[in-house]
């Protein structure tokens, strides 16, 4: 019998501040909410897939222990792939992981949602390998090389067509839907950061991109020219993510006026940059920080700047 507060989950894309994605969860569990159903696109699939296999506490403690470096040596960066990124390394760790789970055998169902480019249709795995699931729903178009199954699919970032995957958590027998967008427009919460905190952050953002730029030149036999390539390929990755957040915002809010949850919580865009996976703490703790006062608002029925009640 429900306690009146289990709940279908759906958690949206958007890179590394799908580590917030953690907090609403710690959030969540703190007040006493059941997780009965999730569903996840992206990073939404490999918290999702992780919390889902009993194993998001072994991940969260992985991804807080990694700097800009371990993250870097994680990437395997590649000009020459159908990606920039082939991310073996960080597959095979997180496979390792999961010891080989199977998505039909978990505690709690679970769907990840992916994109197949050749019938230009939405593919949701809620069966078969969990990691080749959440590889396949995190595979983003020329910045990971897409995954290609034995059923002869070409699977790729479920961001390109549902970046919120609310559908699957319609049929499930929760008291609430509670769904996670991580591309709001909504100003950081500024008592979270220092400026001091914000200064370092920035250093380390560029120290990121010359180290990556430094190895992504590697694979080019000239030096000079190298810096100069990698330097415009980058620029041209940069402006490819901004195009996919503006896209997967658009697409965000036709999903959720379609399949309206009981709660939105909406995550700014500013809480980090695409790729400051080496910020997985702080991060984590702003979606807490941000999840604990739309929760709040919630239970006294009242919408809030972040949390919107929909359903």
């Amino acid at each position: 019998m429900s306690n009146g507060k289990t709940v279908a989950l759906a958690l949206g894309s958007g890179a590394a501040r799908g580590y917030t994605h953690i907090g609403v969860i710690e959030a969540l569990e703190a007040r006493g909410y059941e997780i009965v159903a999730i569903s996840g696109c992206s990073m939404g699939a490999v918290i999702g897939g992780f919390y889902a296999a009993g194993k998001l506490q072994q991940y969260r403690d992985w991804v807080c222990t990694l700097n800009y470096m371990d993250v870097l040596k994680l990437v395997d960066v590649t000009l020459l792939s159908n990606g920039v990124i082939r991310g073996d390394k960080l597959y095979n760790r997180m496979e390792e992981m999961l010891n080989g789970q199977l998505i039909e055998d978990l505690n709690i169902p679970f769907t990840a949602v992916s994109v197949d480019l050749k019938s230009k249709k939405e593919v949701w795995f809620q069966n078969g390998p969990l990691n080749q699931a959440i590889r396949a729903s995190a595979a983003i178009p020329s910045v990971f090389a897409p995954v290609c199954d034995d059923a002869g699919r070409t699977l790729v970032d479920g961001a390109v067509l549902n970046p919120l995957p609310i559908t699957p958590c319609m049929s499930a027998h929760a008291d609430y839907i509670i769904a996670v967008d991580l591309n709001s427009d909504l100003p950081l919460p500024q008592d979270l950061m220092p400026e001091e905190e914000k200064d370092k952050n920035e250093g380390r953002r560029l120290l990121w991109m010359n180290s990556l730029l430094d190895k992504a030149s590697q694979w080019l036999e000239n030096k000079s020219n190298a810096r100069k390539q990698a330097d415009e390929n980058l620029g041209k990755l940069d402006i490819l993510n901004q195009v996919f957040e503006v896209m997967s915002s658009s697409l965000t809010q036709y999903k959720v006026a379609g399949y309206p949850p009981d709660l939105l919580i909406r995550m700014p865009v500013k809480v980090s940059e695409v790729y400051e996976f080496y910020r997985a703490e702080e991060i984590i703790e702003t979606g807490r920080h941000i999840a604990d006062e739309a929760l709040s608002e919630f239970e006294q029925g009242n919408s809030s700047r972040y949390g919107r009640i929909m359903g």
